[in-house]
């Protein structure tokens, strides 16, 4: 009898006790996930994060590495109801990789300092949310960073040169802001990887660095800003860029004389104050899909052959005395 009740003590216990014993989640990062929570104002997004559930299987918006058992992902994204700024607790959770607030617009104020602490961080993605201040230089020190997106929000101010620091940096989006002064000179000696670069949407002002002559952007838009001067050192004819946008500036250069690369495959210079006529060298672009010269000074006829006739007359109208097809005969 003593045997049988020793035995339905012992599994009493062990059903109140497996749970908790046999949970992933670390307690320490479970703390910090609530404070986070709480922080936010408990958002019905965040209605899986409870006390009786293991954040590593059970919980939302999280992810833990398979081995170590830590928070390594936290991502939120598309929720009007969350509110308040990031909460300086995300920087206690010290093996996070990837920290994503999206589509958040009452995410409001700056970028929490605490952040900086997140050195194992690859990719911080604050896009399409209501934060404000400046872009922080501390990002900086988060050198395992492969992606950087804070565009769509209402950053000020200028870009801080230190995230040409950044050696394993992939993609830098910066688009979308409020952001003034030039483009950092620095960008054009990025310590590691080049990365595709994203500035449109802003009020930069100034000439593009004559550094981006050492630069082969695999993609870079900085349109609709308010850049002058030459723009022929972003091309070259051994680089590998595909995909160029400088539309909607207040550029001025002489388009025959630059030199493009066969790789290029989109190049939008719409609205500028471009001279000059089109190089026949153009013809050999065999990837073109999008080419737009529309709404500048150039003249001359368009040379014949390539992706050239291809295109819509919107490329080439507007200018000053362009002609060929798809536009009407030259006189």
């Amino acid at each position: 009898m003593m045997d049988l009740r020793l035995f339905s003590l012992t599994l009493l216990f062990s059903t109140i006790l497996t749970p908790a014993l046999s949970e992933l989640c670390n307690p320490k990062d479970k703390k910090v996930l609530f404070e986070i929570k709480t922080a936010f104002h408990n958002p019905y997004i965040l209605s899986s994060w409870k006390s009786n559930a293991d954040c590593c299987t059970d919980w939302y918006n999280v992810e833990c590495d398979p081995t170590t058992h830590r928070i390594n992902s936290l991502t939120i994204f598309t929720d009007t109801n969350l509110t308040g700024q990031i909460p300086a607790q995300v920087g206690d959770l010290p093996y996070l990789e990837t920290l994503e607030l999206r589509k958040l617009p009452h995410l409001t104020g700056p970028i929490q300092p605490s952040i900086a602490k997140l050195q194992h961080l690859k990719m911080l993605r604050l896009s399409w949310n209501g934060l404000s201040g400046s872009v922080p230089d501390f990002l900086s020190q988060l050198k395992n960073l492969t992606f950087l997106e804070l565009n769509f929000n209402n950053f000020t101010g200028s870009i801080p040169s230190s995230l040409s620091q950044l050696p394993n940096l992939g993609a830098l989006h910066l688009d979308r802001n409020q952001l003034t002064g030039q483009i950092p000179s620095s960008f054009g000696k990025f310590v590691g990887t080049v990365p595709d670069l994203f500035l449109s949407h802003n009020q930069l002002t100034g000439k593009i660095p004559t550094s981006f002559a050492n630069m082969n952007f695999d993609q870079i838009d900085l349109s609709r800003n308010k850049l002058e001067g030459d723009a022929s050192v972003i091309f070259g004819l051994n680089k590998t860029t595909q995909i160029v946008d400088l539309s909607r500036n207040m550029l001025e250069f002489d388009l025959s004389k630059v030199v493009f690369s066969t790789s290029l495959r989109a190049v939008d210079l719409n609205h500028n104050k471009i001279t000059g006529s089109i190089p026949a060298q153009l013809t050999k672009l065999n990837d073109l899909v999008l080419f737009n010269v529309s709404y500048n000074m150039l003249c001359g006829q368009i040379p014949v052959g390539g992706k050239l006739q291809s295109l819509d007359t919107t490329s080439y109208f507007h200018n000053r005395c362009l002609c060929g097809a798809p536009l009407p005969r030259c006189k």
